[in-house]
């Protein structure tokens, strides 16, 4: 398994600054389509639709296009291919944003990207009959998670913060990466002692059975989002009508899936999935339950960096005085900026009152 200490991310960032002015602005390297329209290159996830796949799909956009560059399974690496100029629109933990930005990097949160609620969470677990049940129970234990310095790493510190640990002994939990397809197989096997699981991959290890939950993460949070698109500050100064687009076409496409069934919004997934030709299945979709996201059409709260930032300040991984409302914008967001009103659904007009 891969060990890297939290403090990595900071010098991967460091890197990407450097890369960054290499690389060149993004206005110089735009391309457009036949038709007059800026692509967007984008990194995908692998039998999942991002949202701006399905504000595509539904014919959100009206001057831009997307153009995939392969997929992707780790924040920290989407936005970094954001900073390095590989591709123009990422999302990553909010945690993991502030500190690609602190450590020098010109990128702007524009909308929210991922959440957890009631129906959508992040559960970590323990097998049943371990003996860890509690906080205390991971000291000197091993905890698998699926990217060191990222949502989880930051979950599972802030958890045994609020369980009374301290500092040392929080230094004490060792963290390994772990694919989450391999972190229930790794529980049995005793490779790990506790494992993080979300998604369809928890639905079915809990099927299994045999397994104890220790916290989710809206025990901590509540219904929160949690991860956020990014561009790059150049690419917004010199397209700031294409991030537009992009910005109101995804956050349609989000307020589309908070007002559609579940039903209606897997049965567009698949449609994507079979479209795009990627040799995938639609197993993963079937199992979709709720958009995550909270806000009406991923508009951001400050209290959605604060938290984690707050928390890296703590750690001393980064430097107190951090203004959050100077990491993202939500000028962009037709559900922000005026031009619908946050009750009204993906085409603007109100929703029925239930």
């Amino acid at each position: 398994m891969n060990l890297r200490r939290f403090a990595a991310l900071a010098v991967v960032a460091s890197a990407a600054v450097a890369l960054v002015a290499g690389c060149g602005s993004s206005s110089d390297d735009s391309q457009t389509t036949a038709d007059g329209k800026t692509v967007l290159r984008y990194q995908g996830s692998p039998s999942q639709v991002r949202w701006y796949e399905l504000a595509d799909h539904l014919g959100y956009f009206e001057r831009v296009s997307l153009e995939w560059k392969g997929d992707t399974t780790s924040g920290p690496q989407d936005i970094q291919s954001v900073a390095t100029n590989q591709v123009d629109i990422g999302g990553a933990f909010n945690g993991s944003v502030a500190k690609l930005q602190q450590a020098g990097s010109k990128v702007t949160a524009v909308l929210s990207d991922v959440g957890s609620d009631a129906d959508t969470f992040q559960g970590y677990y323990s097998l049943e009959g371990s003996g860890i049940n509690t906080a205390r129970d991971l000291i000197g234990k091993k905890v698998g998670i699926n990217t060191l310095g990222a949502y989880h790493e930051y979950a599972i510190k802030e958890w045994l913060h609020r369980e009374g640990l301290s500092d040392n002994e929080i230094n004490q939990v060792e963290f390994l990466v772990v694919p989450p397809v391999n972190t229930e197989q790794a529980l049995h096997q005793k490779q790990i002692d506790v494992g993080n699981l979300g998604t369809i991959i928890k639905d079915v290890a809990l099927e299994h059975g045999g397994l104890h939950e220790l916290f989710r993460d809206t025990d901590l949070i509540g219904s929160l989002a949690i991860s956020s698109f990014v561009v790059r500050d150049d690419y917004l100064e010199s397209n700031p009508d294409d991030v537009r687009d992009f910005v109101q076409g995804t956050a349609r496409a989000i307020r589309w899936a908070q007002t559609h069934t579940r039903e209606e919004v897997i049965a567009k997934y698949e449609e994507i999935i079979n479209a795009r030709g990627r040799a995938e299945n639609t197993d993963y979709v079937q199992h979709w339950k709720s958009a995550g996201v909270p806000t009406p059409g991923g508009v951001i709260h400050a209290e959605e960096y604060s938290l984690w930032v707050d928390e890296a300040v703590r750690l001393g991984e980064l430097p107190a005085g951090i203004d959050v409302n100077t990491l993202f914008t939500n000028e962009y967001n037709p559900y922000a900026n005026g031009t619908y009103k946050p009750d009204a659904d993906s085409e603007g007009n109100a929703l029925a009152s239930k």
